[in-house]
């Protein structure tokens, strides 16, 4: 894939799945009201969203804004099936082409390097969601937030309110890392 950002970003969706026991799908997420199941599904869909609107791939059967708390395959089994459609959809773009399509109404296209981007803000984004709610290490790095700061920046604020929480006070001293987190509206030190 000519995505490395996206390819980061969805591996490191794929490890915070793989890191969840399963007796843990109903542990509190720092998206409120939302398991950790739910957003695992959330993030399945979205993916396939994308793979969909790239080019290949369907979108999945459910509402990844109204998603079910499990699934009978799995819930790992839904994000890896969902990596491999986002990864191979991916894989199929230029990222010198002309704007491609998205699943975000107020942003319909994008350029395929800030929409790449976009896709790998989903995936990080939740990645740390899963992996701060079942006390695995939270994945993201300065690097990768400030890759990924761009996308935030361009897709965040017609996205508020459904997509993503009002943006929280950035701290003075703030790492990338808690910039992210607080722009996109959640507490950089979040706890259950």
């Amino acid at each position: 894939m000519s995505f490395p950002v996206l390819t980061t970003a969805l591996d490191l969706l794929r490890r915070a799945a793989e890191g969840v026991p399963a007796d843990r799908l109903d542990d509190p997420t720092p998206c409120d009201r939302w398991t950790v199941g739910q957003v695992l599904m959330h993030a399945a869909g979205d993916q396939h969203a994308w793979a969909a609107s790239v080019g290949a791939g369907t979108v999945p059967a459910y509402n990844p804004f109204d998603p079910p708390r499990g699934h009978e395959d799995g819930v790992q089994s839904v994000v890896r099936s969902a990596i491999e459609a986002a990864a191979a959809a991916w894989a199929r773009v230029d990222p010198a082409a002309g704007p491609v399509d998205t699943p975000l109404p107020p942003v319909p296209t994008m350029d395929p390097q800030l929409a790449a981007a976009t896709c790998a803000l989903d995936a990080a984004i939740h990645a740390w969601d899963v992996a701060v709610a079942t006390g695995q290490p939270a994945p993201l790095t300065a690097e990768l937030a400030g890759q990924l700061m761009p996308a935030a920046r361009a897709t965040a604020e017609p996205l508020r309110g459904f997509a993503y929480a009002a943006a929280l006070p950035a701290g003075p001293g703030d790492d990338p890392v808690a910039a992210l987190l607080a722009y996109l509206g959640r507490d950089p030190d979040w706890q259950k």
